[in-house]
């Protein structure tokens, strides 16, 4: 059995739970970060885990060459009709490094980490992203907070797309926080999972210092407001030492 990003991720019925996500939050969230970043007219952007690359494709539209990758199939597949002289497309595994190297910013959007059995394949994915940028390169890792998820778990909801009812629960789990999905459709049961580690600041100061990066900043939101044990967000922009 595969691990459960690679099943989950490349189905529709993934996007179609998702659909309803706040995109122009997420474009205000990218022009306010490059406006902050300001790397230069001539950057080379790397969205990772990018999905249908909507994002990577509001990057380029800012005016810096960018390349999204993602592990899903079907996603890559839907974001390649939108590829141009300056932005493409590819399946990868953040876990290794990339061809392309010498990137000027790395993009880790929307809660797109944490995804593994364990801690040490979170120092991969970091070493592999520090194999691509520049030194003075910027990384950019947009996660949850911990506490605030703590929190406010809710247990159990029922979310309605179209014809679908989706039962969702969540749990923690050795440290992790599991969602499980749960439909039928066309007389059929369906039961997924997401599982995400429950990360917090400290954890990201470990595995970013391991791969000679330092935090410059931390923002609690996607206006780039302090972060603190209150904020929704927790935002990291590390660079990597020359």
């Amino acid at each position: 059995m595969g691990e459960w990003f690679e099943s989950w991720f490349d189905t529709t019925y993934y996007h179609k739970l998702y659909k309803k996500r706040d995109f122009v939050e997420a474009e205000r969230f990218i022009k306010n970060l490059f406006q902050f970043l300001n790397p230069g007219e001539k950057a080379r952007v790397l969205d990772l885990a990018c999905g249908k690359g909507r994002h990577a494709i509001f990057v380029n539209s800012l005016g810096y060459d960018t390349t999204g990758v993602d592990l899903s199939e079907n996603s890559v597949k839907h974001a390649k009709e939108f590829e141009n002289e300056t932005l493409r497309f590819f399946r990868h595994d953040m876990r290794d490094e990339l061809d392309q190297l010498n990137f000027d910013v790395v993009l880790n959007l929307f809660t797109s980490f944490g995804y593994f059995e364990n801690k040490a394949e979170n120092e991969q994915v970091i070493a592999a992203i520090s194999a691509s940028l520049k030194s003075d390169g910027y990384l950019v890792i947009d996660f949850f907070n911990a506490n605030q998820v703590l929190a406010n778990l809710v247990e159990c909801e029922e979310i309605q797309r179209d014809e679908l009812k989706f039962q969702i629960s969540k749990e923690i789990i050795d440290g992790k926080v599991v969602k499980h999905i749960r439909f039928d459709d066309k007389g059929k049961s369906y039961h997924y999972q997401e599982k995400v580690q429950l990360l917090a600041l400290k954890d990201f100061k470990h595995f970013l210092s391991q791969a000679n990066f330092s935090i410059e900043h931390t923002f609690g939101n996607y206006d780039l407001e302090p972060f603190n044990n209150n904020s929704d967000r927790l935002i990291i922009i590390a660079k990597k030492k020359k």
